[in-house]
């Protein structure tokens, strides 16, 4: 089954691709897409039938160099499957989507219609390279896929050659990704230096040994794992567009509006956060690399926002609300809430791949109109599209019903980052930006519902007046993303941030547990917290429950504790566990006479789960345990947000003109993206560009062609034109000639020519 959800998608890519003549247009959308459904079909039964525990199937066998053995393995645990439905379901359900948006673009010559498979057969080969990275077993394969959703990327961006801006789009994401992926480069190199192995297993057992070993790097002595941690996070930063390395994801828009709803909201730029939390072990390892992650993911989502607030374009609106939410996602890895990071991929997948797909349907029923300036008035003429962005909106803003586990998806997957920020920062930096961020995403949603569907209608009164709905093959997939928008967050919560418990059910991590001995056959007693309360177990031989004591006699003997946290605001538990053995031991602890030993806690070895959280890293409990106000500031900065927005677009749209004009250069500071564009157009693009004229005109021109031109009309007609003087036509002329060569020749001879 596995094999099947993994290779499904490629035998469609090459069907689509290759085969087309044969199977026609239509044959190639419906193969490609049926297949999508089968591997998501397949990927749902995994998801709910898998268990916990990790499991190894061998494909075949790959690399063999030296100390480099590497097989192609799917390596199947709870990070894996919940990848695996993302990426199946997004997809499967934007080749459906393409049937209609992709059915008459005038990007193409009337009768040319190759663009059809050609399409789908991106698309598949995008979710094969996809579910290669989501599945490996091993560093070396999930490079490959890392790679191959670039290469899938650059194809999809530039899917509109003939339009020099999208050409140039999909030059600027594949360059600015390698360089992200250059870092990551020397990560699995240098964990191969380090381990002999990029197999995830051996990497995450010498996770304790690395960080504990020093390695010289750029004539530093840095620590091992912080190093290494920091070079997988900027591979990632470079595919979640993260600040610095972001500058690709708005201009990424110029491709189809289904490439980005599938690229660009739901599976590759989540491959960044992904890699972060299955590097867990190694990451809980270096500190430092992980407040470096946290400060950035929330530098990012403020940063994105601010910039989203003054965009016009719906589709680039959408895009900095992705950057903007997946440095949410990177925050809450960076204070070790792995969980929490992967619920709001899990969640964000649902409602952002539902409103780009409905910004293509605006961009459908207004003949490619994308300016929000130029909309208006359109809930009527488009309810379904209507309806199902509004509950995206919903969704991203965080809509529920605060201090309970009722509301849209966003609402409790993004207030238990907020929380984890909170816990994890002590309620600073990052806390405060994700707030902030979480009022300007409140803004510019609502913004846009306002801009799109409410008030007069503006722009092309034609265009207005033949604006229409899409059709249904477009608005059933908004249909079932919307179930996910709605229902996601409600049914998982407990999965991903409940108790302790059930966390580590979810995601296989083995319970924290006690071994004590007495008369030298004790056994093993587990305990594990859960909120505020003290669990306090014993079993008896007759196994009837009793409260345990913790008893030391007066002479000092030590008797069997068990584990104790600490209580209060912290939000530690004290879990006692303990299993008497013998008659008459009810009740009590085993007393010290000689015989008894100290309970010690073993804690799971790292890569022992799916994911993993230190021994201590207690900042789930502390985001259970945070204030009332900590809980309820998300729903406050969302219902301020609607509350401007409503004034500004609604009761007074005079407000946002007036706005911009008395407060100029903030606002073209916000609408030119914090001038990152011109500030890498100084520092790297000019420079780089003169570098070339040099070469060009000094290197290629001066001196390789200089040398080839002045070899070809400078020495070889002047030694053309002495052997043409030698070609006398006298024989008196040739014979002197021999007659010195003779000369030379034998006294030649007679110098060295008897010489040993």
């Amino acid at each position: 089954m596995e094999s099947i959800i993994l290779f499904a998608p490629l035998i469609g890519a090459l069907i689509a691709g290759f085969g087309w003549k044969a199977t026609g247009i239509r044959g190639a959308r419906w193969i490609t897409t049926g297949l999508l459904f089968v591997a998501c079909f397949f990927s749902w039964i995994v998801f709910f039938s898998h268990g916990p525990d990790a499991q190894h199937i061998q494909v075949l066998r790959w690399i063999e160099s030296g100390s480099l053995s590497t097989d192609w393995s799917i390596r199947l645990d709870r990070l894996t499957s919940i990848m695996l439905i993302v990426v199946t379901t997004v997809s499967a359900l934007v080749h459906l989507y393409s049937f209609g948006y992709m059915a008459h673009d005038e990007n193409f010559r009337e009768g040319e219609e190759s663009y059809k498979p050609r399409f789908f057969a991106y698309l598949s080969f995008f979710t094969f390279a996809m579910l290669m990275l989501v599945t490996s077993d091993n560093l070396v394969q999930l490079f490959f896929g890392w790679e191959g959703v670039g290469v899938a990327s650059y194809l999809l961006i530039g899917f509109y050659y003939r339009k020099p801006s999208a050409n140039a789009a999909a030059m600027k994401a594949f360059i600015v990704n390698r360089v992200g992926d250059f870092g990551l480069a020397l990560g699995i190199f240098g964990l191969f230096y380090l381990v002999d192995s990029v197999r995830f297993d051996d990497i995450f057992a010498a996770a304790p040994e690395i960080a504990n070993t020093q390695i010289s790097f750029l004539f530093f002595e840095v620590n091992a794992a912080n190093l290494i941690a920091v070079l997988l996070f900027i591979g990632a930063m470079g595919k979640s567009a993260q600040l610095i390395l972001h500058t690709w994801l708005p201009d990424a828009m110029e491709g189809p509006t289904p490439v980005s709803a599938l690229i660009h909201a739901a599976t590759m730029v989540t491959a960044g956060v992904f890699l972060v939390c299955r590097m867990s072990p190694l990451m809980e390892f270096a500190p430092e690399a992980l407040t470096f992650v946290t400060f950035l993911g929330a530098t990012t989502a403020f940063f994105a926002a601010t910039v989203g607030l003054v965009q016009n374009d719906i589709k680039r609106v959408i895009a900095y609300s992705t950057c903007s939410q997946l440095g949410y996602m990177f925050v809450a890895a960076g204070v070790g809430v792995y969980s929490v990071a992967m619920f709001h991929l899990f969640t964000h997948a649902f409602f952002k791949a539902m409103l780009f797909l409905g910004a293509g349907s605006v961009i459908h029923g207004m003949h490619h109109e994308q300016d929000m300036r130029n909309y208006g008035g359109l809930r009527h003429k488009m309810p379904y599209t209507f309806w199902a962005m509004m509950i995206g909106t919903l969704a991203i803003t965080g809509v529920g019903i605060p201090l309970t586990h009722i509301g849209f998806a966003g609402f409790l997957s993004k207030d238990a980052v907020i929380e984890s920020a909170w816990a994890g920062t002590a309620g600073g930096y990052a806390f405060w930006m994700l707030v902030i961020a979480a009022l300007f995403t409140s803004f510019y949603s609502w913004r846009l519902m306002f801009m799109t569907f409410f008030g007069t209608p503006r722009g092309d009164k034609h265009t207005h007046e033949h604006a229409h709905e899409s059709p249904m093959v477009m608005v059933i997939p908004l249909g079932v993303l919307s179930l996910g928008a709605i229902f996601a967050g409600m049914i998982w919560y407990g999965s991903f941030f409940g108790d302790h418990s059930q966390v580590n059910r979810f995601f296989g991590i083995p319970e924290h547990h006690a071994e004590a001995s007495e008369d030298g056959h004790g056994e093993a007693a587990e305990g594990e917290s859960h909120g505020e309360e003290t669990a306090t177990a014993d079993e008896s031989e007759g196994e009837e429950p009793a409260a345990a004591d913790t008893a030391s006699d007066a002479t000092g003997e030590e008797t069997a504790t068990a584990d104790t946290a600490s209580e209060g605001a912290t939000g530690e538990e004290t879990a006692v566990a303990d299993e008497s053995h013998g008659e008459g031991s009810e009740g009590e602890t085993a007393e010290g006479e000689g015989e008894g030993e100290a309970h010690a806690e073993l804690d799971p070895a790292p890569g022992a789960g799916a994911i993993y959280m230190g021994p201590d890293n207690h900042v789930m409990d502390d985001a259970h345990h945070s204030p009332v106000w900590v809980k309820v500031s998300p729903f406050i900065a969302m219902l301020i947000g609607f509350v401007v927005a409503y004034w500004f677009y609604i009761v007074n749209p005079a407000m946002p003109r007036r706005l911009a004009e008395s407060q100029r250069p903030l606002y073209l500071f916000l609408l030119n993206k914090w001038y990152f564009d011109e500030l890498y157009d100084f520092l790297f693009v000019r420079p780089a560009k003169g570098v070339g004229r040099l070469f060009w005109r000094r290197g290629d021109g001066n001196i390789i062609d200089g040398s080839i031109n002045g070899i070809a009309m400078g020495i070889v007609p002047f030694f053309t034109r002495l052997a043409g003087r030698a070609q006398s036509g006298y024989i008196f002329t040739y014979a002197f000639a021999m007659v010195i060569g003779i000369a030379v020749l034998i006294t030649w001879m007679t110098l060295f020519g008897g010489a040993e």
